[in-house]
């Protein structure tokens, strides 16, 4: 993260001009328009500024290579030949180019990530959360989004198809666009492009960054739960989320999560051996798989039972108090079965 104060981030009402350069675009540098977009200002629309080169806030921007006009601008990002943040220039195509701390080359997006990508973080979440979070999500994002994005643009890993690098290129437009409408008919197609990749780009960081919240959250309550536990080997979730990440990346030793299905079922779901794997560290017991209602009711000894399904990794009940039931029958039967 930024170790001096960015610029525009000194106050909320300061005129800012970003550049980048103009022609082929790819997707770091339209990932830098839309962290500064939402760092510096999220209440403009995304789209106008390109189209139109404002859209009547504080934030301007320019696609060029005009020395001249790169020379005026605030911010510079992906052109340029300089990387001096404290002058808003965060070019990396230098013989010396910005490294993390492992030896990856900076993009411009990883740059500008650097010093907006809180910023952009905090006015992108559109509800209040406990401190700490947002540069918790900055890290996450850095490691899943930014670093594949910084590895593409340097030539280390390439992102391959279907990626975010990969949706972008396709927003630009065919190559010979000059050649079969004109010079200005093709000027106008390649900022559309840019426009609604900033776009779909802008869309991928929103949803990253509640999901990333949304998991911290998760993780939170998920450890809570598991504290709170008198069997650790059952994990009694009073509402639905994701589990597995937690349980596998602090090595919980749970074998079943009890968690509700909707307003009248509660479900077992057995966790895997293997993170994402199939199969079961305990399988629900054989005699229960393929059962449902009355019929499970009746072997497993659970009233309210509803199913289990025939690969027996999941199972459940009408009620919370009836799953948890069939969580610790499932132990206590796989226990007798290794001790016979």
């Amino acid at each position: 993260m930024s170790e001096h104060t960015p610029i525009g981030l000194e106050n909320d009402t300061r005129a800012i001009r970003a550049l980048t350069h103009s022609g082929n675009f790819h997707v770091d540098e339209t990932l830098g328009y839309v962290i500064l977009h939402y760092a510096l200002a999220p209440q403009g629309d995304l789209r106008t500024r390109i189209l139109e080169g404002t859209c009547g806030d504080r934030l301007d921007f320019v696609r060029t290579r005009s020395p001249e006009v790169i020379k005026g601008a605030d911010i510079v990002f992906d052109v340029g030949g300089s990387y001096d943040p404290p002058s808003g220039r965060y070019d990396h195509h230098m013989k010396d180019k910005p490294l993390r701390e492992d030896g990856t080359p900076y993009s411009a997006a990883g740059l500008l990530w650097k010093d907006y990508g809180v910023a952009a973080i905090r006015n992108i979440l559109t509800s209040p959360v406990e401190e700490g979070v947002p540069e918790a999500i900055w890290k996450s994002l850095d490691k899943s989004l930014i670093l594949p994005i910084d590895q593409d643009d340097n030539g280390v890993v390439k992102m391959g198809k279907l990626s975010l690098a990969d949706i972008v290129s396709a927003c630009s437009p065919p190559w010979d666009t000059a050649e079969l409408h004109g010079v200005q008919e093709a000027k106008g197609r390649e900022a559309l492009g840019f426009a609604n990749a900033a776009t779909a780009v802008a869309a991928h960081l929103v949803n990253m960054v509640d999901r990333v919240r949304a998991s911290l959250k998760a993780t939170s309550r998920v450890l809570a739960s598991y504290k709170a536990a008198e069997d650790k080997r059952i994990l009694l979730m009073e509402t639905g989320m994701p589990t597995e990440k937690v349980i596998f990346e602090r090595d919980l030793p749970v074998v079943y999560v009890v968690s509700p299905a909707g307003p009248e079922q509660w479900n077992v779901k057995a966790v895997p051996p293997v993170r994402g794997d199939f199969g079961q560290r305990v399988s629900l017991p054989e005699a229960w798989g393929g059962l449902e209602k009355a019929a499970l009711a009746e072997v497993s000894g659970v009233p309210d039972a509803v199913f289990a399904h025939p690969a027996r990794f999941i199972c459940g009940a009408a009620s919370r108090e009836g799953a948890l039931k069939m969580a610790r029958l499932a132990l206590e039967i796989d226990a007798s079965l290794k001790i016979a």
